[in-house]
């Protein structure tokens, strides 16, 4: 069969299923649905797209051109009356309504990365929910309101997909609080329509995971801004930072092959590879600090070789026979090891690519880290988020032209800005400022930060982090013999303490129904209540199993990951899971371009 879909259908459809596993379900070919497409008369095909205007006058295009044998139409969110009737006339005037087979509203208008991690937009439209967008000086309430729609059409679908009504909680007066109420009254409204509401059968569905019903806590960006910009040291979340990580595949640079002429630079290209969920490597070490990261890659590199080795030699004493007395001897036992040794040559085979796959990966990343010195980066950040005090001054890192990007200058100095305990007079910042300056820093970002800590109720905020750090330990004796793969000579071998960033801290506190000044005005949303009424107080006092984190604004993988270990850390605990999710996923140098746009309109 063929597959068609839009660019919204491919973003959802490429960190999911690879090109080998579409064809095990006997998709022969999938195209863009604006692309040219010829005529297969007798094949069906399944359509996976937006319902909007455009998708759908191209379908009744194709209908009219009677591109296919049969059509499977599947939208992702819920197509309109208007735009079925617009199909429905065009399949009547081309004679094909028997050919259209099945009609989806499928609502799966969400980006899985994860099991327990999605985001809304990657490609498409996404600028329409970042960060930028919501927090613009000019936005107008109508561009507000179609932003705070598309992000609650997503969650929703989300919520028909798990097949549960999740409990919400939600600060108030930001965006959060917007996304909140508006979910709650669509799945209140689709609830108390009984003829077509999608959760009747909740408790049936929902039983896979259990029959408590999940707790929602919507947060806004704004809650911490130092996490989307902070230096990070494990693996997932340093790919995002410095490769180019997206939808589960990262490209990495690789000199090229030819010599390059004297004094040139060598030239490069780039190789992309897709880091999945069969990868076991990846699924048990994406949340490792980078150097045991290094030494497993080592680890495995050496056992490879060992078995390597082995069917090497089997081979060498079955080419012996005759020649000598131990080879026949031997032969009887060896027979056997080798037949088991060749039918374990495919697993051997892809052990082999998965080895290379991350030795690039790996030794890209610590070509970036011993570049722009991200390990005094990570460190120096960690001390700052934990009230600690730093053995390095911030003018020397500025004025050091080793030291990293002008960017990495900028993150690290609106952390500082940020996280710092006493409030910084002007001539400080304006100290600062001369010497990012000279750092060839665009201080745009710096002129948004200050009139944000200005705005937000920033008394609270510093406590908000801390327990964190980093402790050095002696570099791993694995890594530092002259046959390992990576040099890590100069690079600081940080173990990351284990601590709770602001997301998860509140997290933790409405898991738990903890009292945490933070979280006491919280609004309390239940859509299976019928009357709205406006509580922080919640009525549902059940320990929570199941929690669904959704950022308003960029996300990223270091929160991911630090709930990942904070369930990792409950084990006896209530909570058996928690979902990240964000309406967009950006890494650090994204979301400063973000603050710099908004800084540059303040002028």
């Amino acid at each position: 069969m063929v597959l068609v879909y839009d660019r919204f259908g491919q973003d959802i459809i490429s960190p999911i299923l690879s090109v080998p596993e579409l064809r095990d379900m006997g998709v022969t070919l999938h195209l863009l649905l604006h692309s040219d497409r010829d005529p297969i008369p007798d094949v069906p095909a399944v359509y996976f797209v937006m319902p909007s205007e455009e998708n759908v006058q191209r379908i009744c295009q194709d209908l009219r051109n009677q591109l296919y044998e049969s059509y499977y139409l599947n939208f992702i969110s819920a197509v309109s009356r208007q735009r079925l009737e617009d199909l429905a006339s065009a399949a009547l005037q081309a004679g094909t309504v028997p050919q259209i087979s099945k009609v989806f509203d499928q609502y799966l208008n969400f980006i899985t990365l994860e099991d327990d991690m999605f985001t809304l937009r990657h490609s498409q439209n996404r600028e329409a929910i970042s960060y930028y967008a919501i927090n613009r000086g000019d936005v107008q309430d109508s561009e507000m309101e179609a932003s705070m729609d598309a992000i609650v059409d997503s969650l929703f679908s989300v919520f028909v997909t798990l097949g549960t009504v999740p409990i919400i909680r939600s600060p108030r007066g930001n965006a959060a609080e917007m996304v909140a109420e508006k979910l709650d009254k669509k799945l209140r409204e689709n609830i108390r329509d009984s003829r077509n509401s999608l959760f009747t059968s909740d408790s049936l569905q929902a039983g896979q995971f259990s029959f408590q019903r999940p707790l929602l806590v919507i947060l806004d960006r704004n809650l911490d801004l130092a996490t989307p910009l902070h230096h990070t040291w494990t693996y997932q979340a340093l790919a995002h930072d410095v490769l180019d990580l997206q939808l589960n595949r990262v490209s990495v640079e690789e000199p090229a092959g030819e010599k390059s002429p004297q004094g040139a630079r060598p030239k490069r290209k780039a190789k992309s590879y897709d880091l999945n969920f069969t990868d076991k490597f990846w699924q048990s070490h994406k949340g490792s600090p980078f150097p045991e990261v290094a030494e497993a890659v080592q680890r495995e590199l050496e056992e490879y070789r060992s078995q390597e080795d082995e069917v090497k030699r089997l081979k060498s004493v079955m080419g012996l026979e005759g020649e000598d007395e131990g080879a026949i001897s031997m032969l009887s036992d060896n027979t056997a090891k080798l037949t088991s040794a060749v039918s374990s040559l495919p697993e051997l085979l892809e052990k082999k690519r998965l080895i290379d796959m991350h030795t690039n990966i790996a030794s890209a990343l610590l070509d970036h880290i011993k570049v722009r010195k991200l390990d005094v980066y990570f460190e120096m950040e960690e001390k700052m988020m934990s009230k600690q005090s730093l053995d390095k001054s911030l003018m020397d890192m500025f004025s050091d032209p080793e030291a990293g990007s002008p960017e990495d200058k900028m993150r690290l100095f609106i952390i500082y800005f940020i996280c710092s305990a006493q409030t910084m007079s002007d001539a400080e910042i304006d100290q600062y400022a001369v010497a990012l300056q000279a750092a060839n820093c665009d201080l745009a970002p710096l002129h948004y930060i200050k009139r944000w800590k200005a705005f937000t109720k920033m008394t609270a905020a510093p406590s908000q982090y801390g327990g964190g750090g980093t402790k050095t330990i002696s570099m791993f004796s694995r890594l530092m013999n002259t046959g390992s793969e990576f040099v890590m000579e100069g690079v600081k071998n940080l173990v990351v303490k284990k601590h709770n960033l602001p997301v998860t801290r509140v997290a933790d506190a409405l898991i738990d129904n903890k009292s945490y000044q933070d979280t006491e005005d919280y609004r309390y949303f239940d859509p299976k209540m019928l009357r709205v009424t406006d509580s922080s107080i919640p009525r549902n006092r059940n320990p929570v199993q199941e929690a669904i984190v959704f950022i308003v604004g960029s996300g990223n993988y270091i929160e991911y990951q630090n709930l990942v270990d904070y369930v990792k850390g409950k084990s006896g605990g209530s909570i058996k899971r928690i979902t990240y999710g964000c309406s967009e996923l950006s890494n650090a140098m994204l979301f400063l371009k973000q603050l710099a746009k908004l800084g540059s309109e303040l002028h």
